[in-house]
């Protein structure tokens, strides 16, 4: 049930909006109304010290060192994917791999379980929402293998044709990948009937989770898939770092796809002996203060509750969504009954870059143009949208700049609002 936007809960979370440094800075002399969360979101002054807190205080290589300070950066390291394990309610910390972020989750699926398992005349399933990084690695491994790549259309109302998918489903499809949340429409799928539906046939699941683990609580047990990726700066966290979870018995079997330090037993010029996942696929000196500042990001979510979070955020969607829809000339693009806090929408006569501008000028910060889902652009006949996407720092004063900025922009091309 959401809670509603004068609710005690309601308060305390907005008190939450302290907590975030960069929200009080003045944008071209006004107040930051920051509504661009879906492409990044603002980083909580216990990340932020985290961080620093690390390099200052807990600076070393892990695994490998045998004095204090490297096996304290390890215990930090091995805390971080304890807390991912949380996060998504993996079964095992083990099932847990540090990327750079979803991208980089995706392409490791692709390439090390893809070239070992993916032949000629196999089929991938994607859907027509997917981010152009659940796309282009399946492109690039059919091309490879010889496989082909099949696409679930997208309705009107920015929902997946469950017929189509079931249809598409075939004794030759070995993976489907699907983003939980859509980052350009905000839809929220139905992962776990895909996720039955795929398995029903054959085929392993792939959920690009970037849009979702911010916003509502995640179960990849209860899920049921196999493979789920994301990134931490979309978690409160800081960019380039992320976590891929792929389940323990797929995991186990997959060949390494980066080589180099630490994802080693042991090297000689005639064989290699690789590690036991996860250390397998974490070749190099990894990410270690991004890990760190992760925790620390897990952490901040945790303690002001997904459930909390997930109700303001929707309370603060339908208020934006009635204010938009009462604005002559706007089209929402996107109006699936569930969604996440994504508003998505064109305005007659004005192009979204150029909205995304004049907005600017206003403090309200949101993302123009087709965020990385061109397929999906084509699907609805526009070049983009204007997106204004929601975290838990948000309010109605947020709502209420943005509708104000628009109406502002309206006037600047001349679009009347008399009725």
């Amino acid at each position: 049930m959401n809670a509603p936007l004068g609710s005690s809960a309601h308060v305390a979370l907005l008190e939450r909006s302290g907590d975030f440094p960069i929200l009080s800075r003045p944008i071209k002399g006004k107040r930051l109304a920051y509504l661009d969360n879906g492409a990044t979101t603002q980083k909580p002054s216990a990340v932020i010290d985290a961080e620093r807190d690390y390099y200052e205080q807990s600076n070393a290589n892990i695994h490998r060192g045998v004095h204090w300070l490297s096996q304290h950066s390890t215990d930090l390291y091995e805390q971080g994917r304890e807390s991912v394990r949380r996060l998504l309610n993996a079964a095992n910390a083990n099932e847990i791999v540090f990327t750079r972020g979803t991208t980089e989750g995706i392409n490791l699926v692709a390439f090390s379980w893809g070239r070992a398992n993916i032949k000629a005349g196999d089929e991938i399933l994607i859907t027509g929402m997917e981010h152009h990084s659940n796309i282009v690695p399946w492109q690039l491994l059919c091309e490879q293998a010889g496989a082909i790549l099949k696409v679930v259309p997208v309705t009107d109302s920015g929902e997946l044709d469950m017929q189509a998918f079931q249809a598409l489903l075939g004794p030759k499809t070995r993976m489907v990948g699907v983003a939980h949340v859509s980052n350009a429409l905000g839809t929220v799928n139905p992962v776990q009937e895909i996720a039955r539906m795929a398995h029903a046939a054959g085929a392993l699941v792939l959920i690009d989770g970037a849009q979702a683990v911010a916003h509502q609580k995640v179960d990849v047990q209860a899920i049921d898939c196999d493979f789920y990726a994301f990134s931490g700066h979309k978690l409160y966290g800081p960019t380039g770092i992320g976590a891929l979870y792929v389940r323990r018995e797929i995991l186990k079997d997959m060949p390494p796809w980066q080589g180099g330090g630490d994802m080693i037993y042991t090297v000689s010029f005639e064989r290699t002996v690789y590690a036991e996942a996860p250390q397998r696929f974490e070749a190099g000196t990894p990410n270690i203060a991004g890990v760190v500042g992760l925790d620390a990001a897990i952490r901040y979510v945790e303690s002001v509750g997904l459930d909390l979070i997930t109700a303001h955020e929707q309370s603060l969607l339908d208020y934006a969504t009635a204010c938009a829809q009462a604005l002559p000339g706007l089209r929402i693009i996107g109006t699936a009954p569930h969604k996440a806090g994504i508003l998505s929408f064109v305005t007659d006569g004005i192009h979204p870059h150029d909205l995304g501008t004049i907005l600017d000028t206003e403090g309200v910060a949101i993302r123009a143009g087709h965020h990385c889902a061109m397929p999906l652009m084509t699907r609805f006949g526009i070049p983009g949208t204007a997106r204004a996407s929601l975290a838990l720092y948000n309010t109605r004063e947020d709502v209420d700049a943005l509708i104000s900025a628009l109406l502002k922009a309206q006037k600047l091309f001349g679009i009347s609002h008399d009725k």
